[in-house]
């Protein structure tokens, strides 16, 4: 299986389970890594064959930016149903992190896998 992927998809939206955070927007940053064949549109240089990183990233902004979910498990967890129903991804691993989230840590988020991962 090969792996089409999207790396740093900055996202401002409503997370947390604190007062403070459910009054300002925070940013969110989505990695993607989307199992696919892309042999037949390497082959025929074909977009249609091919997963289209633009339009899936366009779909989870959109999506993310309108959410106001409380934990960054039930956001990934919608990110990742949501491109395996609209797009046909058979797999997919999906890191979801909040920078800031705690002053004295870099970053914090949460990897999740989907699907099924053949080949």
């Amino acid at each position: 299986m090969d792996i089409v992927y999207v790396r740093g998809l900055r996202i401002d939206t409503l997370i947390g389970i604190h007062d403070f955070e459910r009054e300002h927007r925070q940013t969110v940053v989505l990695d993607l890594e989307l199992g696919y064949d892309i042999r037949a549109a390497a082959a025929s240089e074909d977009i249609t064959l091919t997963l289209d990183y633009q339009a899936i990233s366009e779909r989870l902004f959109d999506f993310v930016r309108a959410s106001e979910f409380l934990l960054v498990e039930t956001l990934a967890e919608r990110c990742a149903e949501l491109i395996l129903r609209e797009f046909s991804v058979p797999w997919l691993r999906l890191r979801l992190s909040k920078p800031g989230a705690l002053h004295y840590a870099d970053d914090v988020g949460i990897v999740i896998e989907r699907g099924e991962r053949s080949g």
